[in-house]
């Protein structure tokens, strides 16, 4: 089976890629949308689950990660509900990992397992130690494939990275000790800003927030009056909209007309209506730099202040008004 991808281009990928990409958990993320809620308020905000998950498979392919590691970075994001982490805000869960909670279950209850055990792995091993690929994910604030790939892939659709920059960067990573590091500190510093520009000015867009709250608020109203089960939530997201669609609470129904491209809203902190904190997210990679590996923050002062203010922001979280 041939992939060709927008960020990493073409790769041919082994025959168990192509049964667990055809599988139905995996061909369900295209119908999640990465950015949640967002593409209820703006379509243009429409990247997948799916995509983003083929994207981490490719790029620890493209680091000579191994087959294994490929799979598990495949399948990390399987267990995703509808909506992604708007279930987080819906179930005030602060970590921000309800789809890592029932990864296990999702995994057992569906083909995966059956797929690789066709072909002798382990699933268990495979999917049930994280801690064992060093590529697919690393602890805040290192790199690791699922967080340059969600940050790369949104920020070029969005049109805040070009293909280019995006290339000069991959190519200037390496691997060491296991571990995604960089070997100059121009592609660090450009990668902390583009990561910031994910997860403040994206992530904390007033809209953004917006739609979060909005539609957090619908399924929350939507499961106390019994029209969804937290197993709907396994549903695509346009599956769960049809069935609060098709309901008959007028106020299920008031607020989903909530949700629409045409909402405006403004920062402001003194008159809000919604006053949201996320996830603190901080990045500082790591550099090869002269036989050792050292911090981003400690050669730059403009990663130093990066960081510093995104520390600010975080912990004061967004006002919104709506207009």
């Amino acid at each position: 089976m041939i992939i060709s991808d927008y960020l990493y281009g073409e790769f041919e990928i082994d025959d168990v890629l192509e049964e667990l990409i055809l599988s139905k958990p995996v061909q369900r993320l295209k119908g999640i949308h990465q950015g949640g809620a967002s593409y209820l308020v703006n379509s243009q905000w429409n990247v997948t689950r799916y995509e983003h998950s083929v994207g981490v498979m490719l790029l620890i392919k493209q680091l000579g990660g191994s087959l294994e590691e490929q799979i598990a970075g495949l399948l990390h994001d399987v267990s995703h509900t509808a909506f992604s982490h708007v279930i987080d805000f819906v179930l005030e869960n602060k970590a921000e990992d309800y789809h890592e909670e029932i990864f296990v279950n999702v995994i057992m209850n569906s083909e995966i397992s059956l797929i690789l055990k066709k072909y002798n792995l382990d699933y268990e091993h495979l999917l049930f130690n994280t801690a064992t690929w060093k590529l697919l994910e690393q602890p805040a604030p290192d790199l690791c494939a699922d967080r340059v790939d969600y940050t790369l892939r949104d920020m070029y659709t969005y049109g805040q990275a070009s293909l280019e920059e995006i290339h000069k960067f991959l190519n200037d990573i390496i691997v060491h000790q296991g571990k995604m590091c960089l070997q100059s500190i121009e592609r660090a510093e450009w990668f902390v800003k583009t990561y910031y520009q994910e997860v403040l000015d994206f992530f904390l867009d007033p809209l953004n927030i917006y739609a979060y709250h909005k539609l957090s608020q619908t399924l929350k109203l939507a499961l106390d009056n019994k029209i969804i089960t937290l197993a709907d939530f396994l549903k695509e997201d346009h599956e769960l909209i049809e069935l609060m669609k098709s309901s008959n609470d007028r106020q299920v129904q008031s607020l989903l007309k909530q949700l629409h491209p045409y909402v405006k809203v403004r920062v402001n902190q003194s008159e809000f209506d919604i006053h949201q904190k996320n996830k603190t997210r901080l990045i500082d990679p790591l550099l090869y730099f002269e036989n050792q590996l050292i911090r981003a923050s400690e050669l730059s002062e403009d990663v130093r202040e990066m960081n510093v203010a995104a520390k600010e922001k975080f912990q004061k979280g967004v006002f919104v008004k709506i207009l």
